[in-house]
């Protein structure tokens, strides 16, 4: 399943592949979890930037969900 945000569908998706231990997955899987609005807007520099983020974040837990290294969101 691939994840996308819909007022970026004119964009090129670019598959990713990563490898990752385990505890690394996890671990990751934990990481990204912790982070909400607040964190994407304080760490972009504006809002669409931080729409992106949240997005491409969102992407990455839900593949390592898939994986099985994570609860799916």
């Amino acid at each position: 399943m691939k994840f996308h945000d819909t007022q970026q569908d004119t964009q090129m998706l670019h598959p990713v592949n990563l490898m990752l231990t385990t505890d690394q997955g996890m671990a990751l899987a934990r990481f990204l979890k912790r982070f909400g609005p607040s964190e994407f807007r304080a760490n972009a520099i504006d809002d669409n930037e931080a729409t992106a983020i949240q997005f491409a974040v969102h992407a990455v837990h839900h593949a390592l969900a898939e994986a099985g290294l994570a609860p799916l969101p």
